[in-house]
């Protein structure tokens, strides 16, 4: 079996916070009807939502809300960050 496409919302954007560059994901397989959130910032680390989001607007929303609720430290806290091995 063939694995599903990747469906990238159209709201999904590389943007500039504060002076840091993010890399906003939303996104769904083609076989899913639900999306998810992935925030991704300038070192690359990415932070993914657990929860998924019956629409793109609604993924989008909930960016927008944690980012007034918490700022960008919600993505720059890099104490939860667990570094892999380097080769």
């Amino acid at each position: 079996m063939q694995d599903p496409n990747i469906i990238s919302s159209g709201l999904s954007q590389r943007t500039t916070i504060e002076g840091h560059e993010f890399r906003i994901e939303i996104y769904r397989l083609e076989t899913d009807t639900t999306w998810t959130l992935e925030v991704i910032d300038e070192d690359g680390t990415s932070t993914v939502w657990d929860d998924q989001f019956d629409t793109d607007q609604a993924a989008m929303a909930e960016l927008m809300s944690t980012i007034q609720e918490e700022g960008l430290s919600a993505f720059r806290d890099s104490g939860n960050v667990i570094k892999f091995l380097k080769r």
